[in-house]
């Protein structure tokens, strides 16, 4: 029994188990995935890293191959992108596509405000920007902290205006005020989802007034800087997409530095090591597939969200690329194929042990996590993955030395949530939830394990090779 006790006890303690160089690769991985958090806090600007890499890796944009009637073959890596929101890579295998791919699904969009069309104006001599708050978000955690201002504008004529404030040390912040303690007596009365309502959201942007205006001076004056610095005027926010997000980089999280603290960690760190993973995949007998939305926070509505046909019609195109395409072959290869929906799940807070099964949920630093159904409740608007493909999962896993839990979202009752897995279950494939483990999710900065990260690429290269 006590030889027994051991065992279980090596397999929780996986960072003393790593050798020399796997610490090594970890870090490494780690440090760029920080790297890529601190650059990538919207959808555009992830899409643009996310090519920048896969072409330096020698995929080619599905659009040019188009463009000048080239045909595609085994060994060819392509991508596709929608509206610079959204991203899909395929590494073309042997077999007949029919037969099926395998497939690395994750988001890229997180919870954040948005800066309305009309936001600009002016009270009691403070200049705000209204803005509309963007998935599910405990609406108080985004009061008083630095925030910048990530994302587009576009003018009349074409002209795509690319705006970040608010990252370099050199930039000024902004602010969602709250009330003093002082006065918060009523305030403090009302109940978590009351406290900060939705329409107080708004950002604070300046103060001194513009010379010799009677009206709206503060509101004039932030114009005319912004008018200055970025070549926009008042009515072009009318077409102008401003992400409001936490500002400031990834950081390294403890005294032992295991932990990562970043925003956007849901769903990037399964986007990111999703990417990683499809990048130094060979080619194999089966095509591989990595795909990378926008909109999961918000239902995947929308053109560049996973219920659009983006997908679907991008991989019409690359069979008829092959030589391939036929309605039938279509619908073959997506019934045929397997999938990894890769998103985040919660990890156990000794803070709040409450909220949690403890025997079915997933542990810091345990792992790469699997969930066999998400949903609310009595797995409301769940995929729940069969159990002959659990089995093949963990044969997969267990053959190339990844360390895996399997969890669900909290307590039965208590809440729920949802990914893209049952989208893409929808056309017959063999779909399951897996991920990482993570703290303070959905908050402005959320929390992840460094081994964590690590053994969920393994898990991704594992499944790419051997699915």
């Amino acid at each position: 029994m006590a030889k027994k006790k051991d065992k279980q006890s090596l397999k929780k303690d996986i960072w003393n188990n790593y050798s020399a160089s796997e610490k090594k690769a970890l870090e490494k991985l780690c440090l760029n995935y920080r790297n890529f958090l601190s650059q990538c806090k919207t959808e555009r600007e992830c899409v643009k890293e996310i090519i920048a890499q896969a072409e330096s890796c020698g995929y080619k944009d599905l659009n040019t191959i188009l463009a000048n009637n080239e045909t595609l073959q085994t060994g060819d890596k392509v991508y596709a992108v929608c509206m610079k929101k959204s991203v899909a890579l395929f590494n073309i295998g042997s077999e007949p596509m029919e037969n099926g791919m395998n497939i690395l699904g994750a988001h890229i969009d997180s919870p954040r405000l948005d800066i309305k069309q009309n936001p600009l104006y002016e009270d009691g001599g403070l200049a705000y920007m209204d803005t509309h708050y963007y998935g599910g978000i405990k609406k108080y955690q985004w009061v008083t902290v630095p925030l910048a201002i990530h994302g587009v504008v576009v003018k009349k004529d074409g002209t795509v205006v690319d705006v970040v404030i608010g990252e370099d040390e050199a930039d000024p912040v902004f602010c969602v005020t709250d009330l003093l303690v002082h006065l918060s007596q009523e305030q403090m009365q009302k109940n978590a989802a009351k406290v900060i309502e939705g329409e107080n959201l708004d950002i604070l942007v300046g103060t001194i007034p513009l010379k010799d205006t009677e009206k709206e001076a503060v509101k004039a004056n932030v114009l005319k800087i912004v008018g200055k610095k970025y070549d926009f005027e008042e009515e072009d926010f009318l077409s102008a997409e401003l992400e409001v997000v936490p500002a400031g980089k990834a950081r390294e999280l403890g005294f032992d530095r295991s932990m990562i603290i970043s925003y956007g960690q849901d769903d990037r760190v399964c986007a990111y090591t999703s990417l990683v993973a499809m990048l130094e995949t060979k080619t194999m007998k089966r095509t591989s597939c990595c795909l990378l939305v926008d909109k999961e926070e918000i239902g995947s509505v929308g053109a560049t969200g996973m219920q659009s046909r983006f997908f679907e019609n991008t991989l019409a195109e690359i069979l008829n690329l092959l030589g391939q395409y036929s309605d039938l072959s279509l619908r073959r290869c997506l019934a045929n194929s397997k999938m990894l929906s890769s998103d985040v799940t919660s990890a156990y807070d000794a803070l709040y042990k409450s909220s949690f099964d403890m025997k079915n949920i997933a542990y810091l630093g345990h792992g790469m996590a699997f969930n066999k159904f998400t949903g609310a409740r009595g797995k409301s608007g769940s995929n729940d993955a069969n159990a002959e493909y659990l089995g093949n999962i963990r044969s997969i896993m267990d053959k190339n030395n990844v360390s895996i839990q399997f969890s669900e979202l909290g307590r039965v009752d208590l809440g729920g949530g949802g990914t893209i897995a049952y989208i893409m279950a929808l056309y017959g494939m063999q779909v399951i939830d897996s991920g990482v483990a993570v703290l303070n999710m959905h908050a402005p900065w959320e929390i992840t394990s460094k081994i964590d990260v690590y053994e969920t690429k393994k898990g991704y290269s594992a499944f790419l090779k051997d699915a």
